[in-house]
């Protein structure tokens, strides 16, 4: 393995305290700075985890000449403004789902990669899960034959999270669902239909001018013979949380299960009926990783105690996804490799969100993806 280090800091110490102990222990990573704007729980994580370069400002963090590269954990509604910055900065840039909140940012990313030459990761969880890893190794061993169909679905019930999560249009976040039916293939979506249902409540309506329960998309790949259907929810739906992936192949099938935790279902070709399905628990994958980190495929900051998250605890721990997003980020700029999904992956997989809700605006008209978020 290389002695390169990549200096990085981690902006947002809410949901992104998960990650501060993976970057200190990967061997190809030193983490050199944290940032939150509020300095009490800065300090208290700082202290905690014995890092001594702090930054209430983003703006100051990234003039920093110490820092290669930025991990933004910060709302959703900065993600695509604070990308846009610290590429201009010459910063490197990991950020959490989604990529940004409109179609013109997600644009602004791709030019500045290409023009800068830096890389540009989506931490997009599901698609380093354990069960995802699971049906991609049964994919490119060609397990499951010719694969015909994808279906995914993101629900979760967010009423009482706080500021702009009241009412938010269902499939302005829907890279949990739209992420690993592109990504078990490797495809990208060209055009989308979607359609919204049901309807919530009046004072939930107001906040974006969006009234449905639910939003259910088709995705149609291109140059593929491929669609995937994906749909999600957030408000007034009776369900308990569930990041469901489901790939129909022509020799094996493997089914989410309607319970978390329970096992994965794989349906077997040509057998007797009754034998078909069959119950599996999916492998952890931390043998993909370097041994320093692998323990946080299982274990990390918000297992126990105070320090829950509800992004984790709703999730069941992102499928020990963490280090797997982290080793994909540093490894890639180590190497001077392309992680997945980068700027232009990361774009399709999140304008295919942002277009579906304009088609159900429009009645399940037919949108495009833009020409930017093609790579092939």
């Amino acid at each position: 393995m290389s002695e390169k280090k990549i200096r990085v800091a981690i902006v947002g110490l809410g949901f992104g305290a998960e990650f501060i102990p993976i970057y200190k222990k990967h061997p190809n990573a030193e983490l050199v700075a944290v940032c939150q704007r509020n300095e009490e729980k800065l300090n208290e994580i700082a202290d905690a985890f014995d890092i001594a370069k702090r930054y209430t400002s983003y703006e100051e963090l990234l003039k920093d000449d110490e820092i290669d590269a930025v991990h933004i954990n910060t709302p959703i509604p900065n993600h695509g403004e604070q990308s846009i910055q610290a590429l201009k900065a010459g910063k490197h840039v990991a950020c959490t789902v989604p990529m940004a909140t409109t179609v013109d940012e997600c644009r602004q990313i791709v030019a500045l990669t290409e023009k800068t030459g830096l890389t540009y990761m989506m931490m997009e969880t599901v698609v380093y899960a354990r069960e995802f890893l699971y049906m991609k190794e049964l994919y490119d061993n060609g397990e499951l034959g010719k694969v015909q169909f994808l279906k995914a679905s993101h629900q979760q019930d967010m009423d009482g999270w706080p500021n702009y999560w009241p009412g938010l249009p269902p499939m302005h976040y829907a890279t949990h669902c739209v992420g690993p039916v592109l990504g078990l293939t490797r495809d990208e979506a060209e055009y989308v239909s979607c359609f919204g249902s049901g309807t919530i409540r009046e004072e939930l309506i107001k906040e974006y001018n969006s009234p449905y329960a639910v939003e259910t998309t088709h995705i149609k790949f291109r140059n593929s013979d491929l669609s995937a259907q994906v749909y999600r929810s957030l408000f007034d739906v009776a369900r308990q949380y569930r990041e469901s992936f489901e790939v129909y192949g022509s020799k094996k099938s493997v089914e989410w299960p309607l319970i978390e935790g329970k096992p994965l279902v794989v349906h077997t070709a040509k057998k007797p009926e009754p034998e078909i399905p069959e119950e599996v628990e999916s492998p952890d994958f931390a043998k993909l990783l370097p041994k320093e980190i692998q323990s946080f495929t299982t274990h990390g900051v918000y297992d126990e105690g105070d320090n829950q998250h509800l992004s984790f605890t709703q999730g069941a721990g992102h499928g020990g996804s963490h280090p797997h997003l982290v080793h994909a980020f540093v490894d890639g700029l180590v190497k001077g490799t392309s992680p997945y999904p980068n700027a232009k992956q990361s774009a399709n997989i999140t304008c295919v969100g942002i277009l579906s809700h304009e088609s159900a605006e429009k009645g399940g008209e037919i949108i495009k993806l833009p020409e930017f978020t093609f790579s092939k």
